[in-house]
């Protein structure tokens, strides 16, 4: 046998190299950051451990918001293939508007198709790779190649319970997913059971890129750790923070990438696209924000406590609320106690975490099986 391998190595060695350059072709839901920045998390990893596959990724996700998690070369092609929910700002929900819009998309999806079928066929591409627009599985499917998912939630799992109208979309969309070769299933996850193959993963997301110290220093941070808090309301923010209640902790250091916030002398408004909301957890000892698996992700991926607000009429919110309990110290919030109360909240103490294990290895399972799979000749 030891012959045979040394001879098939150069042999494997040449076939990579006259192989066409493997291109990977990256759908991200046309929702919010969140999805964004979980799924560039993957691609930073793919092109870490293998550089030389192409990257295109199709989102209208703004390319900065992209380049603060992918430091290498990549195709920014803005594309959308779903609707998400239109919303005002990262709670509050417009099931009308997003109703009609997603008619107009099913009325479009054949037009939509046939273009990125095409592009897809003059670019060679290898693997669809998607988080998590119905629509990539047929496009991939209709351009004869493998179409690989990634997700905690399907679009089905959050529109059915509104009833209605919202029950047939949600069955198109459950007969889309049902054609997704692949799903990476994250972790604060509902069974996604549209799906027939699931390979589920650890937690993904970013990793801090400063020292504890360099941040103190940049931002000047002289509080205890305990007494500094992140705040982050997503990519589309969150009205009628009450700001006005940091004024009763004058002895806490308070964050936020709120760039409308006022101006408070222990509120630090974090303005510098270079930072993210994951590399100032360190130095937080809590971070205070709305449900949303990439935000929540990284702190348990951390060990950051998390104080969240509850929303009700997202299906997403409950699934994500408990399964944080399991990883880190935690705290939920009615809408009423973030919004009316004057937080006392800050001073009580957080729930102990489960204990469950933590699995942080989601960025490293997908990207190396990506990688296994493209460059395999």
């Amino acid at each position: 046998m030891l012959p045979t391998l040394i001879a098939t190595q150069p042999f494997i060695a040449i076939a990579r190299q006259l192989m066409p350059q493997p291109i990977l072709y990256v759908a991200i839901t046309n929702h919010g950051f969140g999805h964004a920045t979980r799924t560039a998390s993957v691609v930073a990893e793919i092109q870490r451990l293998c550089p030389e596959i192409l990257i295109i990724l199709v989102t209208t996700a703004p390319r900065w918001l992209l380049e603060a998690y992918i430091s290498t070369d990549f195709i920014h092609r803005p594309r959308a293939f779903d609707i998400g929910i239109l919303q005002t700002d990262s709670v509050t929900m417009d099931q009308p508007g997003t109703l009609e819009r997603l008619k107009e998309l099913r009325k479009q999806q054949n037009s939509l198709i046939a273009s990125e079928v095409n592009f897809i066929k003059q670019n060679r591409v290898g693997l669809v790779l998607a988080d998590i627009p119905p629509l990539a599985t047929l496009i991939a499917k209709a351009a004869q190649v493998p179409c690989w998912m990634m997700s905690n939630f399907g679009w089905d799992f959050i529109y059915r319970p509104w009833g209605g109208e919202f029950v047939e979309m949600a069955d198109w969309i459950g007969e889309c997913f049902s054609q997704c070769d692949r799903l990476f299933r994250l972790p604060l996850h509902e069974p996604m059971s549209a799906f027939p193959t699931i390979t589920d993963v650890g937690l993904t997301g970013g990793t801090p890129r400063y020292s504890v110290e360099q941040l103190r220093e940049n931002f000047g941070l002289k509080t205890d750790v305990d007494r500094t808090v992140l705040m982050t309301f997503g990519g589309l923010g969150l009205n009628a923070i009450p700001y006005q209640n940091l004024q009763q902790f004058a002895d806490w250091q308070f964050l936020t990438f709120d760039r409308n916030a006022p101006d408070l002398p222990n509120l630090i408004k974090v303005t510098d696209n270079h930072y993210r909301p994951v590399d100032l957890m360190p130095v937080c000892g809590r971070l205070l924000s709305k449900p949303g698996y990439s935000t929540f992700s990284e702190a348990c991926r951390l060990g950051t406590p998390i104080v969240s607000i509850t929303r009700d009429d997202f299906a997403e919110a409950a699934v994500l609320l408990d399964g944080i309990q399991d990883y880190v110290p935690s705290q939920v919030l009615t809408p009423t106690k973030f919004f009316d109360s004057d937080w006392d909240f800050l001073q009580q103490p957080l729930q102990p975490a489960r204990s469950q294990p933590m699995i942080t290895d989601g960025n490293q399972d997908i990207a190396q099986a990506v990688i296994d799979y493209l460059m395999t000749p």
